[in-house]
């Protein structure tokens, strides 16, 4: 069998405001299935308005003792990547075994996340991150990043309206007609395209740029206007599809090039990723002081370190007149269907890693090459370690 003489663990969520889980009572139900014996933290379920009792219907076993179910597991599957624990006064990756593993959201690159990849590596976890699953068609089924960049940039829409002290559409009133709200949305991506279809059909006026000439039709098929820059095809499109990241020269060029077009919108969504590496800056505190006051940003990135240099991650606060919102679990505030497209993109990937109860470390795959972060006692993530050199 598949997962057979292996114990997987489902932990509660401890981020705050983080209503996911890593599994749902169905792919719990195909582990067991599969031969594992699945351990689920009481609780674990609650904040996406699912119980205890459903797991143990599907085989699932709940656990009191999160010390105690961690420490019984081979592999870990998480949302979110491991951090202090405040109520066990311990960090996350010290409440493993030794030379157990974890797959989750790692967001490695970032400089936050340093300090318990060295945890990790230091007690043999093998650690596999999501958001490192490559955009190639074997894939697809797994894509995990792409299923919460959906989520995350449909639901930024909805932050920057709650933070807008205006209208969004034109509004004809009894003093006059109010124009439309300017949306800037930075990264024509999953997320952007999500924001732009969103914003529009609130009745924005949207302007969008991406350094990908494909990201750009895309986003024009859904009404955005696109701010022309161009970059060389070679310089700014890698494997899958995905934004390269450019030298700093080009980021300057950008840079002038969106100042423009940030003091005169209402509300900046930023979704520029690098697959693997730290967010490119590409919003600085010179441009936000241009911004009108009431207007906001927010910085769907921020994961990876954020696109404004005045993001604070996981902080919603005003500078200048303008609200910046870093908010680090986005979509987390749509729990149920952020919680079924997580755990089945999750467990579609465990089933390509484990074949007969053995974990596949293999790094010429390309899939594994792309997600594997730590193992044997390293952190051997290219994309880690270039930033580990860069912030040391």
């Amino acid at each position: 069998m598949q997962f057979q003489d292996l114990t997987i663990g489902i932990p509660r969520e401890i981020l705050k405001n983080e209503k996911r889980v890593a599994a749902t009572p169905e792919t719990a139900g195909k582990m067991t299935a599969g031969g594992a014996r699945v351990l689920v933290e009481t609780g674990a379920g609650n904040n996406a308005f699912i119980s205890d009792e459903e797991y143990r219907e599907k085989g699932a076993e709940i656990c009191t003792d999160s010390r105690e179910m961690y420490q019984q597991c081979h592999i870990i599957l998480k949302v979110k990547e491991p951090r202090y624990n405040e109520e066990l006064q311990k960090h996350e990756a010290e409440l493993f075994p030794e030379n157990g593993t974890l797959i989750s959201f790692l967001h490695p690159a970032n400089p936050v996340n340093h300090e318990s990849l060295k945890i990790m590596a230091q007690r043999g976890i093998t650690g596999f991150t999501l958001d490192g699953i490559p955009r190639i068609s074997r894939a697809q089924h797994m894509d995990t990043l792409t299923a919460m960049s959906t989520v995350a940039g449909y639901k930024s829409v909805f932050f920057a309206a709650n933070n807008l002290g205006r209208f969004i559409p034109m509004m004809p009133t009894s003093s006059g007609i109010i124009k439309p709200a300017q949306f800037l949305i930075v990264g024509s991506g999953v997320a952007g395209l999500q924001a732009i279809a969103n914003a529009k059909r609130l009745g924005a006026k949207v302007k969008t740029i991406d350094i990908r000439p494909e990201a750009n039709e895309q986003a024009r098929s859904l009404g955005a206007e696109v701010i022309e820059f161009n970059v060389p095809k070679e310089l700014a499109v890698g494997e899958g599809g995905y934004a390269r990241r450019l030298t700093e020269e080009w980021y300057e060029r950008e840079r002038q090039v969106l100042s423009h077009h940030v003091a005169q919108s209402d509300v900046v969504i930023l979704t520029a990723l690098i697959p693997g590496e730290v967010a490119p800056r590409l919003v600085d505190e010179e441009m936000v002081k241009s911004m009108k006051k009431g207007s906001t940003i927010i910085d769907v990135a921020v994961d990876q370190g954020g696109n404004c240099s005045l993001t604070h991650p996981g902080e919603e606060y005003r500078w200048n007149g303008i609200t910046i919102s870093g908010i680090l679990n986005m979509p987390a505030t749509l729990p149920i269907d952020a919680t079924k497209m997580f755990s089945d993109s999750t467990f579609n990937f465990l089933s390509y890693l484990v074949k007969n109860g053995n974990i596949n470390h293999d790094t010429t795959d390309e899939i594994i090459h792309s997600t594997l972060v730590t193992h044997e006692n390293r952190i051997i993530h290219e994309g880690t370690l270039k930033s580990m050199e860069k912030y040391k």
